[in-house]
Order: C-alpha cells, then sequence, then structure tokens
C-alpha cells in the first residue's frame, strides 16, 4: 500500500476507488481485466483481438473483415493484419465472397475451433474471479448496464459506434 502523503493512490482508494469518475473507473477496470486475459491466453499463443476475433467467427460464420472489425471494436488495417496471422496459423479459412470477389469470406477452422476452446477454457478462469462474489441476478445487472452504456445515445451531439 502506497503510504507517501501526496502519492498516487492504489486501486480502491481516492479517486481510483468508488469516488472516482465513472468513465475513469470504467477505464480501470477494463485495462485491469485486459491484462489478465493476455495473461490467460498468452499459454495458447494468442493476442486479445485474436481471441475476440475467434469468437466472433464462431458466433457469426463467414463475416468479413470489415464485419469482424467492428464486432471486436478495430481498424479494418488491425484486423487485416490478425486474420492474415490467424490464417498463416491454420486458425481461420478465407475465401473470395461468391458475389463480390472483392470480399474476403473468413470461417474458423477445425485447428481454430479447438484453439478457440483451449482459450475459452482459459478465459473462463479469468472471468469467473471477475464476477466472484457476484448473484446471478447482480451478474445480470451488471450486463444490462453495460449493454446499456454503449447503447446510450450520444447527448453530446458526436456519434458513437
Amino acid at each position: 500500500m502506497n503510504t507517501q502523503p501526496n502519492a498516487v493512490p492504489d486501486v480502491g482508494r481516492g479517486k481510483r476507488g468508488v469516488d472516482g469518475h465513472i468513465g475513469y473507473l470504467l477505464r480501470q477496470a477494463h485495462s485491469a481485466h485486459r491484462a489478465r486475459m493476455e495473461r490467460a491466453l498468452a499459454a495458447d499463443g494468442v493476442t486479445l483481438p485474436q481471441f475476440s476475433v475467434l469468437v466472433m467467427l464462431a458466433a457469426y460464420p463467414g463475416a468479413s473483415g470489415a464485419e469482424l472489425a467492428r464486432l471486436s471494436m478495430l481498424t479494418p488495417q488491425t484486423m487485416n493484419v490478425i486474420l492474415s496471422n490467424l490464417e498463416r496459423d491454420g486458425a481461420i479459412a478465407r475465401r473470395a465472397h461468391a458475389e463480390h470477389g472483392r470480399i474476403q469470406v473468413n470461417e474458423i477452422t477445425s485447428a481454430g475451433r479447438n484453439l478457440l476452446s483451449r482459450c475459452k477454457r482459459a478465459v473462463k478462469v479469468v472471468e469467473e474471479r471477475l464476477l466472484a462474489g457476484l448473484s446471478p441476478l447482480e451478474e445480470q445487472a451488471v450486463r444490462k448496464w453495460l449493454v446499456m452504456a454503449a447503447q446510450e445515445p450520444a447527448s453530446d451531439g458526436l456519434e458513437r459506434n
């Protein structure tokens, strides 16, 4: 614990605790969760963005790179690198769209499904720790609140994803 009078407080204290700005607290929680997820996925040599893409491809087979970029909240340029690396590693297969030749259709392969299954087991431990202490009803309330926060129309006139 940090005891210096003007030092930055530990997580959970001062403005890094319950009295902090909600946006800051969300960012702080996201940063900590991301680090935990990256450590859990590292054993399989998978990055968090790659994991996100595999999850979305399993849920939405045949999604294009542009669709995956939107789903994974990444730029199209970053998505192209991720897809190329996943294809090189045999986790996905790409082919030209039947009607729109410039669009690539992406599919998760059998090897990709096996990789995703291992990654989900590792991530499950992290997510269970994150939700520890919450009742199922409280977890549902948190999930609902997070979705509502993402859907909230901008009142500042700025467009959101």
